[in-house]
């Protein structure tokens, strides 16, 4: 290394901070390619005794300076907190996983027990992910609170196999009898899409300790904002959900307001920029008006909200003591609009949390009917994406989209259907067209001294299961008439139904040759509603319980039902 090198190195190096145990290199713009370049770094981390945080962020780091880094931070067991965000700049995607890999294997042979891990803004992308997998996946990780990894281009691949390490970290940590408790994660920009948020969802289900989650800007359609939705519900300690800049739409936000009921910690939400629409404005004021009553934040701001809706968003937040801000600009209410909105804030006294509404685009004219056609367009990508995102919906018929939609307005005449119909070829919308009294009907029709024809049945009916609410409602009350009638019958044989169920769904050997159901999605949500019923043997939740749990590839396909069956289960 030339002198002058020598010499900006010493003086980037004497403004290395240290104090409480943190040692840190951050914005110093070092260049560190060879185990040269990174002596004084090493020398530093080797003389640091109790290091228990270090910051490398704004410096770039190469394969054989990581190396070494690596082999000094072997002996520091007490670190805690990796600040490495921004640490390869100017480096080619290929040196990055490498350089990853050896930082990763020291902080394992270290036994180090990390809290914090912060690999922002390093543009890695999907291999990159690859470069921290064996961390994550190692007893280093079992102890992680916050893991921070916004702007990386991971893309779906990465936000896959990241999924699948942090449930691989969980499932190691349980068995250990510590689980990890994850509390902050962090991956906006990040491009994760449907899929990569589907993912993440079935992780953040299997966690849920989450406090903080941050995921701006990866364009999430509403079959990943639902999928998140789903997983939050089940995380009752968050605090902050940041989903800035993704598209909701009226099914995604309702879907996110549904879970909204469910939180009681929630602090702050930002769905700025979201495109969740008057509806789903409607459906979240209706959340926050039920409760969220430590909120202090609330962006709905650039969401094509209408006036109307607008206001009724403000009128949810009068008794919001904590709230700080709520942000609406951008939106379609016009100059009247405004001046209503501020009118209502200012009979709460609080007009002090209003935004600005300087970009307020004015009262539209009335394009439901261009909305409704886009999504429309969505919802029928979704139905070509839910089978291969979610494994739901494989034995499903392949109707065109408009045979059931909760949303319609004006139905369209249908010809009439049977039990028999609708179990020979079971779809939500039979089941729907059945009318009111389809639970009644398929109950009375079942032979419930026949073990086998009550397991058909039910497989059946929960094969139509979806999160949309009349079918769900229905695949409920249809599940409740039959099991009930069948559990009450003095000649019915629970363990003889419990063990032909296991077969159906292929967790048990038979001797018999018995296809399995090709999706285990909808029974393992209806078994999730039926053990909280009264009329379901509590004898027989042991039994469910340890089948489930086994590894089985049905099962890990759907991994958010069955978490919610087996964290039921535990309950009762």
């Amino acid at each position: 290394m030339a002198s002058e090198d020598i010499t900006k190195l010493a003086e980037s190096l004497a403004k290395t901070k240290v104090g409480g145990g943190q040692l840190s290199f951050k914005g110093q713009s070092l260049k560190l390619n060879t185990a040269e370049d990174a002596e004084e770094v090493i020398k530093q981390i080797e003389e640091f005794d109790g290091l228990e945080a270090l910051r490398l962020e704004g410096n770039t780091v190469g394969v054989e300076a990581a190396k070494v880094i690596a082999k000094a931070l072997e002996k520091k067991s007490e670190l805690k907190r990796c600040h490495w965000s921004d640490m390869f700049t100017g480096r080619l995607r290929s040196e990055i996983p490498p350089a990853l890999i050896s930082l990763g294997d020291a902080l394992i042979t270290a036994g180090a027990q990390l809290v914090e891990l912060d690999l922002s803004d390093n543009a890695f992308g999907p291999d990159g992910v690859r470069g921290f997998e064996a961390l994550l996946k190692s007893p280093a990780c079992y102890t992680l609170q916050e893991l921070k990894l916004n702007n990386c281009g991971m893309g779906i691949g990465g936000g896959k196999i990241l999924a699948a390490s942090l449930k691989e970290c969980h499932r190691k940590s349980s068995a250990q009898g510590k689980p990890l408790a994850l509390k902050i994660f962090v991956a906006g920009r990040n491009r994760l899409e449907n899929d990569g948020a589907t993912a993440l969802a079935e992780a953040f289900g299997i966690i849920g300790t989450l406090e903080e989650v941050h995921m701006p800007q990866n364009g999430i359609n509403h079959p990943g904002i639902t999928a998140l939705a789903q997983a939050f519900a089940i995380n009752p300690l968050l605090k902050v959900i940041n989903l800035n800049d993704n598209t909701f739409t009226e099914k995604g936000a309702v879907a996110m307001a549904e879970t909204l009921k469910a939180l009681r910690q929630i602090e702050v939400i930002n769905f700025g920029d979201c495109l969740v629409r008057s509806k789903g404005a409607v459906a979240i004021a209706d959340a926050v008006k039920e409760g969220l009553h430590k909120l202090k934040e609330l962006n709905l701001s650039f969401c094509e909200i209408k006036r109307d809706a607008a206001l009724t968003v403000a009128e949810a937040i009068e008794d919001k003591a904590e709230l700080e801000k709520l942000d609406l600009n951008g939106n379609c209410l016009g100059e009247e609009g405004c001046e209503q909105l501020q009118e209502i804030l200012e009979g709460f006294n609080m007009a002090a949390v209003l935004g600005s509404l300087s970009d307020d685009e004015g009262e539209e004219e009335d394009d439901e009917e261009e909305e409704e056609d886009e999504e429309e367009e969505e919802e029928e990508e979704e139905e070509q994406q839910q089978p291969k995102e979610r494994g739901q919906g494989e034995q499903e018929s392949l109707t065109p989209k408009k045979i059931i939609d909760s949303q319609d307005s004006s139905p369209v005449p249908s010809p009439p259907v049977d039990v028999a119909t609708f179990l020979a070829f079971p779809s939500p919308e039979k089941l729907l067209r059945l009318g009111p009294k389809c639970s009644v009907l398929i109950a009375q029709q079942t032979d419930t001294s026949d073990v086998e024809k009550v397991v058909t049945t039910l497989l059946r009916i929960s094969s139509v299961f979806k999160d949309e609410a009349p079918v769900k409602t229905a695949v409920h009350e249809t599940t409740d008439a039959l099991m009930r009638k069948a559990f009450t019958s003095a000649t019915f044989n629970s363990d003889a139904f419990i063990t032909s169920l296991l077969i159906h769904m292929g967790l048990l050997k038979s001797e018999e040759k018995i296809k399995a159901v090709p999706s285990l999605y909808g029974i393992l949500m209806t078994l999730n509603h039926m053990v909280q019923q009264d009329y379901f043997p509590k004898s027989l939740a042991p039994v469910l319980s340890a089948f489930v749990t086994k590894p089985n590839r049905a099962l890990d396909s759907c991994s958010f039902a069955r978490h919610m069956l087996l964290q039921t289960l535990h309950q009762l």
